[in-house]
């Protein structure tokens, strides 16, 4: 599932981001944010009108805009 899908509160861990190679700078910054494949990710909340979202990697909070959080897939933590 994408990241975007995720109901707040709940948590996830990042499968794999899929950005393309003319994004090399977009990856290589998710990359130093955290978002990392095997990454436990959770979902704090959404703005008003649900974008950006805001998450938590490694006890850090990120706003992300949600086409950003399209493009990163996770599997839900039990």
């Amino acid at each position: 599932m994408k990241l975007t899908e995720l109901c707040k509160g709940k948590a996830a861990v990042v499968d794999r981001v899929s950005i393309q190679a003319e994004h090399a700078v977009l990856a290589r910054r998710l990359f130093l944010m955290g978002f990392r494949p095997g990454t436990r990710v959770e979902m704090i909340g959404r703005a008003p009108l649900g974008d950006p979202l805001v998450v938590r990697v490694n006890n850090q909070g990120f706003g992300l805009r949600k086409e950003l959080t399209e493009l990163i897939e996770v599997s839900p933590c039990e």
